[in-house]
């Protein structure tokens, strides 16, 4: 294939200062069973190009379904008639610095091959997670579902770059819903398909599999007949299954560069973060710190190259609290000037890359003799403990929020005590991360993941990562509905 792109390219004739090709084929399989019935059972592949020219400092793009070298070549042409026609408007020239020339390719990690069981032992494992999961009568809807994915992309340029990327994902979801007169209640497994990951069958079938099963069943009753979350202020310790939404809300969106110059605001809204803020604000707590890292095995956003070819790597966007890097591809820190990432990713053959969030970790505390659980839980005389994100709603600047979870538990006198149901917390952005007074240690950090942040216009659903230990924000609001 990367032959193929590599002649494509060398028989266009457009006067183009350089030309990429990104090919991608995407295999997927969806398997959803409700209450131990079969709802969905299908798979798809898709396929095209996306061909990108650069002539006269701008930046044109068109697709093509098919790998046809007159397709290709087509594509091309349109694409360079976009950049010429666009060409008196750009906002920045941009130079073959932003398109550098690489090789290489990456392949995600995985023990048992998305092939390795049948779509009918499949359906059976998702039979008997819904039969589980129906501990009680007053269990009135059950579900499990089972989504994998294939990714190949291969990216060629005028100037020589050559990468192939192989990805596979796996995306497992269950969870019960309870009822007990007007009271309902739902748990699931950390949260709406949080489980996402790049490997094999083998992230589904674990040992652990089916005593957590049996845990979530056994949650979502419990919920019916506990009381309802306090209105107070008071400490909040946090899951990692929620630190996922409250990072990715919070710290990923209002970091990323074209957000922060505009390009999202007449869709996605804008950020309260400004250019002249890296390198000098005081974003959270000196025990925050943040990393873009696409480089961990098996998070769901890793990769070895960005869709624009830029190399990835592991980079502080938060460091002790300040805030050091924005999320910007190489165009946008041209554009800015600010420090950014490898992080210009496309979500399918028929979108030009765009500046996006990728794994966004929260780092755990390293320092010797640091806090496991049980000891944050016995330091804390009273607070409210959370799990598992079940709304989210924040401003167009990504400054003030309102966050609710599946699960609850009351901290007093450094235990938990009372199962809490209907559990919320609101603040601001940095008032919020300022407050952070403990940072988990490796023994309790926990990744997840989420396949539909979306952003952009044509609208674009990416996959992206997030990985954080347990931690506790000091004088936080938390409330019921």
């Amino acid at each position: 294939m990367l032959s193929q792109l590599t002649q494509a390219i060398a028989t266009v004739n457009i006067p183009a200062d350089w030309i990429g090709i990104r090919a991608v084929r995407k295999k997927s399989s969806t398997r959803h069973v409700r209450d131990g019935l079969p709802q969905t059972n299908g798979k798809s592949i898709n396929m095209g190009a996306m061909v990108e020219v650069l002539v006269n400092g701008c930046l044109g793009y068109a697709a093509t379904n098919s790998l046809e070298l007159s397709s290709l070549q087509a594509a091309a042409q349109a694409a360079y008639k976009q950049a010429i026609a666009a060409s008196q408007w750009w906002i920045y020239p941009f130079t073959e610095k932003q398109r550098p020339k690489v090789v290489g390719e990456y392949y995600s990690p995985h023990l048992q091959p998305l092939d390795t069981f049948s779509p009918e032992e499949i359906n059976h494992l998702l039979i008997r997670i819904c039969q589980t999961l129906k501990i009680d009568d007053k269990i009135v809807q059950t579900t499990a579902s089972a989504t994998t994915t294939e990714r190949e992309t291969w990216f060629v340029s005028s100037n020589g770059s050559e990468v192939y990327q192989k990805i596979i994902f796996i995306i497992t979801h269950y969870a019960a819903t309870a009822q007990d007169g007007s009271i309902v209640q739902q748990r699931s497994n950390n949260g709406w398909q949080a489980h996402c990951y790049q490997g094999g069958w083998e992230l589904l079938k674990q040992e652990q599999l089916w005593p957590r099963v049996q845990q979530i069943g056994e949650q979502a009753l419990e919920l019916l007949t506990a009381p309802e979350c306090p209105n107070t202020r008071t400490n909040l310790v946090l899951a990692p299954d929620q630190m996922m939404l409250q990072i990715h809300e919070s710290v990923g969106h209002p970091l990323e560069i074209d957000r922060i110059l505009g390009d999202e605001r007449n869709y996605a809204g804008g950020s309260f973060v400004k250019t002249s803020d890296f390198g000098k604000l005081s974003y959270g707590s000196p025990l925050m710190n943040i990393t873009f890292d696409p480089t961990v095995p098996g998070e769901f956003a890793s990769y070895g190259f960005d869709d624009t070819g830029a190399t990835a790597k592991r980079e502080y966007v938060i460091k002790q609290g300040i805030l050091q890097r924005g999320l910007g591809s190489l165009e946008s820190q041209a554009r800015s000037g600010i420090l950014g990432v490898a992080c210009a990713r496309a979500c399918s053959w028929n979108r030009p890359p765009i500046d996006r969030m990728a794994n966004l970790n929260l780092e755990p505390n390293l320092e010797p003799g640091n806090a496991s659980l049980a000891e944050m839980i016995s330091s804390i005389e009273h607070g409210v403990y959370m799990e598992s994100n079940r709304s989210w709603s924040i401003d167009d600047r990504r400054y003030k929020f309102q966050f609710g979870c599946e699960y609850a538990k009351l901290i007093e006198n450094g235990q938990f005590t009372t199962t809490l149901r209907n559990p919320n917390y609101r603040a601001t952005t940095p008032e919020f991360w300022h407050s952070l007074i403990h940072v988990g240690n490796a023994d309790n950090w926990e990744m997840y993941g989420t396949a539909m942040c979306g952003k952009g216009e044509p609208n674009q659903a990416i996959w992206v990562g997030h990985g954080s230990p347990v931690c506790v924000f000091a004088d936080v609001e938390v409330f019921s509905h």
